[in-house]
């Protein structure tokens, strides 16, 4: 067999452009990243305290007393979002036996509780992001790769991201994972409010998949008022508590329950400000050298990469060109 002739640097007869580091992209970089980490050392770090939040922004009222543990929202969620089927079907109710959290390949999750009040009705307890008003991930980011959207999603930029996974740490909710399979692509996945749906006027899959009311989408302050009502229209079903009106600034997703939230795992020790002061904190108390320089290499990967996807597209661009004049 005779050896390949074929380049190292090409592929499937596209020239590959060499991953370095430019020195522009370095000098710029350091100097950007050095600015803020001086300016960040010697002041106070200072949170969005005064955000009212978009006006318009849409959440879901979570009723814990209707939720039957179907797990129709988790088929539903990997349908929208094209996940992997999961390991035990979704009508196996033998994945009670154990917690569960939101991963990469389940943006949401639902777990079973003991009821205190009927030990033969369990509780049901849906979980994934909760979409903050001020999210502590975004705010704990070095290189900004998640924003708060009009619309009350937030949302992750996978290609800002270098994986240093902050985001993970400061989540009170313990949602953000993190994808480890591809170590040069990292990923952090999360539920996204099934963005592009409302965005379109639609509404997020897994309301859309529940069959027993539990759900409901609409306005954030509408759904505050709606949780009201039904509190106080019904005090010896519902503790007088909405979760997510307050704790960590508030949140898009918001739960009412028949029984005290800190039974059903929800962590009940949260301030009602947001997290941003805590976790920018955080980053002004860890050494300089590892917060810049990760986050230099990471913008200056995440550059490449965005470059690298022009210089694709203005190729495919050419060959379509050349087949039409053809």
């Amino acid at each position: 067999m005779g050896k390949s002739s074929q380049n190292p640097d090409e592929h499937n007869g596209e020239k590959k452009t060499p991953r370095t580091i430019t020195r522009r992209c370095f000098l710029g970089t350091v100097g950007a990243l050095s600015t803020t980490a001086l300016i960040g050392t010697g002041s106070k770090a200072s949170a969005a305290g005064n955000f009212e939040g978009w006006p318009n922004r849409f959440g879901v009222l979570t009723d814990l007393t209707a939720c039957v543990g179907c797990r129709s929202c988790e088929k539903a969620c990997n349908e929208v979002n094209n996940l992997p089927s999961p390991k035990v079907p979704f009508d196996d109710k033998s994945v009670f036996n154990e917690p569960r959290r939101p991963n990469q390949n389940a943006y949401t999750v639902v777990n079973q509780y003991a009821n205190p009040k009927d030990k033969d009705k369990p509780i049901y307890r849906k979980l994934q992001c909760n979409h903050c008003e001020e999210p502590a991930c975004a705010n704990s980011c070095p290189i900004h790769a998640y924003n708060k959207t009009p619309e009350g999603a937030v949302l992750y930029r996978e290609d800002f991201c270098f994986g240093c996974r902050y985001c993970m740490a400061a989540c009170p909710f313990n949602v953000p994972a993190f994808d480890y399979w591809s170590a040069l692509e990292p990923k952090i996945m999360k539920c996204t409010m099934c963005y592009p749906r409302i965005k379109n006027g639609g509404i997020p899959g897994c309301v859309e998949a529940c069959p027993a009311g539990a759900l409901t989408f609409g306005k954030r302050d509408l759904l505050l008022k709606l949780a009201a009502e039904k509190i106080a229209k019904n005090p010896d079903k519902y503790v007088d508590h909405i979760y997510g009106q307050r704790e960590a600034g508030g949140t898009s997703w918001i739960y009412i329950s028949g029984v005290p939230f800190g039974e059903l795992g929800f962590p009940t020790n949260l301030p009602n400000k947001p997290l941003a002061e805590e976790t920018k904190g955080f980053l002004g108390a860890v050494p300089v050298i590892l917060t810049v320089w990760p986050a230099l290499f990471g913008m200056c990967y995440a550059a490449l990469r965005h470059r690298d996807q022009i210089e694709k597209e203005k190729s495919a661009n050419e060959k379509k060109e050349e087949v039409t004049h053809e």
